[in-house]
């Protein structure tokens, strides 16, 4: 009987065993095709993202507020003051060149989407892999006069990095997808002209790259504030006072 008992110790023991084994197994797989923990994970992120998502909604909310007070401010200060406003003029202007307030005056809207095959789908995500078209367009904008520029309600500004992100385009740190809409401020037949001039950025995309660009002259684009940040490293404003020597 006794060595029966130990038998079935044994027995119950390697079950045991087993199980434990067994589960360590099914959870590290788990882990590794998407199982239950992956699973919790994910969910994990996706609350974390909804609340960074969440908490930038109301900081612009608040930032649009502040602004919004503040030009009011301004303006009182400015009816009252010639010297004053002279000065809210001149912010306004810095403002607009920075980027860092919402334009408007005429311009180009322009459309540019992917190739399509007969039977209208589209055949390949062209403008991803050849980013530097993007690249291309806003330089010929900034060389034809553009003052201002915006691409899917992205202000471009001179911080501005359009660079591939995996299987996406990033404009200021944001994914952007097609089709793109590209809008400038500036003389509208000057722009339109530089850009489809023969051998020019447009005939380029659709004869070597079969997109599909549409440009429209108007008597009216509005051109969004730039929402990020401008951090600089390493330049800092420079006052010739109390320096000689240099």
């Amino acid at each position: 009987m006794k060595k029966w008992g130990s038998m079935i110790t044994i027995g119950l023991t390697a079950v045991l065993i087993g199980l434990v084994l067994s589960v360590q197994i099914l959870t590290t797989s788990g882990s590794d095709i998407g199982g239950l923990v992956p699973l919790a994970k994910l969910k994990d992120y996706e609350v974390a993202l909804k609340q960074v998502r969440q908490e930038k909604e109301d900081a612009l909310e608040e930032l649009a507020g502040l602004r919004s007070r503040l030009e009011a401010i301004e303006g009182e200060a400015a009816a009252e003051d010639a010297v004053i406003s002279g000065l809210v003029t001149d912010v306004e202007k810095y403002k607009m060149a920075s980027g860092v307030t919402d334009v408007k005056g005429p311009g180009l809207y322009i459309t540019i989407s992917n190739p399509q095959n007969v039977e209208g789908i589209v055949a390949t995500d062209v403008i991803t892999y050849n980013y530097e078209l993007m690249l291309s367009l806003v330089n010929k904008l900034k060389e034809s006069g553009a003052e201002a520029i915006s691409i899917n309600e992205h202000r471009i500004v001179q911080t501005t990095e359009i660079s591939l992100a995996s299987n996406h385009i990033t404009i200021n740190g944001s994914a952007t997808a097609a089709p793109y809409y590209v809008k400038a401020i500036g003389n509208p037949g000057t722009m339109y002209n530089a850009l489809t001039i023969r051998g020019g950025i447009i005939e380029n995309m659709r004869n070597s790259y079969g997109l599909v660009v549409d440009l429209e002259q108007r008597d009216e684009v509005i051109v969004p504030r730039y929402n990020g940040v401008i951090n600089y490293k390493y330049a800092e404003v420079y006052s010739p006072e109390g320096e000689s020597g240099n």
